[in-house]
């Protein structure tokens, strides 16, 4: 039973701003590894590529395969109503001069074509109707500003135009406490290494960074083992990365986001199941899909796909998934949360996070990973 009335400071930890890590390992499963037993309250401090070493013949890991795109635009408000307070002057080319500039962060296409749920910042530069234009062939409109903070923007375009364009004009959405030009010393591509080597289908606006660690070289070695695979799609959105701002967890509300679930993967599942053969989910964002659908289904997973708003806390009964592969989260985020939920001991799962800093793991998206069974 879900355990209510925990408090989010309940999930805080204080870590050093030095152990955040700001480029990526490399090569990839050279990072960390901390091997957690849940049932026997121990950890052992290993590195990714030793993963071979616990997962065996028979296991199933799944993984998600969303691909992240250029959600981060940069546009500048075309201001027609003098009442908006700002003098307009143009020069001979017509682009309009002393106008707000804002950054819109797209989150998800809403049901509505060409209506895109969206993050403005500054948001208070916007109102309804106003217009933002991010190139000369690509303009969205302001239809609705929420009081969540969220904005929703019309574009005269599809949502594959819409993405096609972001893609060309816009930047990738690393996290804030990831500085880009740190990439530029090492030489990486931050487009090519803010994904996973599996990322297959377009949508999310942050990666699934667990399964950052794997490499082809490493998923050909566990295939020989006899390990198989499976996979599932959740497009990232603010279910995942939204901070959990009210003092108790179960007063935060979780945003939906898009999953899919074929046929053939279910099949894969419920088989390794029926077998009793253990399910690995790489990431919150795997195990939140495959929980998700197997309470919509009732436990036997069915093909699904469409949205999921499941807020994993601790006193959830797993129905699904035996290992959990992730990487280190944000102090009161849902990440931890779940991970503390899927561990089933807050102080531990701290105590584990305490050691981690004491032997300078390194944290968050490009950081290290567990591998808690």
């Amino acid at each position: 039973m879900t355990v209510t009335n925990m408090l989010t400071k309940d999930f805080n930890y204080n870590l050093p701003p030095s152990l955040i890590a700001q480029t990526p390992a490399s090569p990839r499963d050279s990072s960390r590894l901390m091997v957690v037993d849940r049932n026997q309250q121990t950890f052992q401090d290993k590195h990714f590529f030793e993963i071979t070493e616990y997962l065996q013949a028979g296991d199933l890991v799944v993984w998600n395969n969303s691909k992240v795109f250029k959600a981060r635009l940069h546009g500048q408000v075309i201001l027609n109503n003098p009442a908006d307070g700002i003098d307009e002057k143009f020069n001979p080319t017509g682009k309009i001069l002393n106008t707000p500039e804002v950054e819109i962060f797209l989150v998800r296409p809403m049901e509505n074509k060409g209506v895109w749920k969206a993050l403005a910042k500054p948001g208070r530069k916007l109102r309804l109707g106003m217009k933002v234009q991010f190139a000369s062939d690509f303009v969205g409109e302001v239809l609705l500003k929420d009081a969540d903070g969220t904005i929703l923007m019309q574009f005269g375009e599809d949502d594959l135009a819409v993405r096609a364009k972001a893609n060309k004009y816009g930047e990738v959405p690393t996290p804030p406490y990831v500085k880009s030009s740190k990439f530029k010393v090492q030489s990486l591509k931050l487009s090519e290494r803010y994904q996973t080597v599996y990322a297959k289908y377009e949508g999310s606006v942050a990666a699934p960074t667990a399964g950052f660690h794997f490499t082809p070289e490493l998923i050909g070695k566990l295939q020989k083992k006899g390990v198989q695979f499976a996979e599932v799609t959740l497009h990232v959105g603010l279910g995942t990365f939204l901070p959990v701002k009210t003092d108790t967890i179960e007063d935060h509300h979780m945003h939906s986001e898009w999953v899919e679930l074929t046929a053939k993967n279910a099949d894969l599942i419920n088989q390794a199941q029926a077998e009793g053969r253990r399910v690995v989910a790489v990431g919150t964002t795997t195990v939140r899909t495959l929980e998700g659908v197997a309470k919509l289904s009732g436990g036997n997973l069915k093909p699904y796909s469409g949205d999921i708003d499941i807020f994993i806390v601790p006193g959830f009964a797993f129905q699904v998934v035996d290992v959990l592969i992730t990487n280190f989260h944000l102090p009161e985020s849902t990440l931890l949360m779940l991970v503390v939920a899927f561990i089933g001991d807050r102080k531990f799962t701290l105590a584990c996070y305490e050691h981690a800093i004491r032997e300078r793991y390194r944290f968050y998206s490009f950081g290290d990973a567990m591998f808690i069974k």
